[in-house]
């Protein structure tokens, strides 16, 4: 398996994949994990990889082309695209299971104010929470992500029943509704990106529409 991680903060994960299981198994070249900083597809000199929110609003949003280029350059027929967003579908031992059984797995790491919606609609395959709470980033919850399928893979764990018999396997296959909701969608520039347009609304400078267009989300 293959885990390619999309990030502002690559070096935050060299703590936690140093150690352990993590790295036994790539160490052992039973999984291959990148780490890529999203900024070196960024096009200007500034590296910029967020900008303003259409409609207004606090923070800066992570935009869609910067991401999709990323994913192009690093997706292959047998991978799945995932986005870790506080909204996102819940992780559950059943999710785990399932991602662990791809090929390559591209995780997206969200930050700032969050991510434009066009990648949830149209580049992320899965949009995933690992609780209904939220982190100032996608980064510990893709470390989560990639230690939960690490684990799975065939010969990571020295006792192949451990998988079978540990104590809290069952209790883990929960449902996969999520009851969290991120506050509205997000959208930054570019304007129209492969056609994929900023909701008109956003763009009128009407704030009374706007705030109800948000309200509706």
């Amino acid at each position: 398996m293959t885990l390619d991680i999309l990030t502002l903060f690559p070096e935050m994960f060299a703590g936690p994949f140093e150690y352990s299981i993590v790295k036994r198994a790539s160490e052992n070249g039973l999984v291959k994990i990148n780490l890529h900083d999203l900024r070196q597809w960024a096009t200007d000199k500034y590296k910029s990889v967020d900008d303003r929110p259409y409609g207004g609003g606090a923070g800066m949003v992570m935009r869609v082309d910067i991401i999709d280029a990323a994913v192009a350059a690093l997706k292959s027929q047998f991978s799945k695209v995932v986005l870790m967003d506080a909204g996102g579908e819940r992780y559950t031992q059943k999710k785990a299971e399932e991602l662990a059984r791809v090929e390559q797995l591209i995780i997206i790491c969200g930050h700032y104010e969050g991510v434009d919606h066009r990648v949830h609609e149209h580049i992320a395959e899965a949009v995933i929470s690992v609780g209904d709470y939220v982190l100032s980033g996608g980064e510990i919850p893709a470390m989560i992500i990639a230690d939960s399928v690490i684990r799975l893979q065939p010969e990571v764990l020295g006792n192949p029943k451990s998988l079978e018999e540990e104590s809290f396997h069952e209790s883990l296959m929960l449902n996969d509704q999520c009851s969290i909701r991120t506050e509205y969608p997000q959208y930054t520039r570019p304007e129209e990106y492969k056609g994929w347009r900023v909701p008109e609304v956003l763009l009128s400078g009407n704030h009374k529409q706007i705030q109800e267009w948000r309200k509706s989300k």
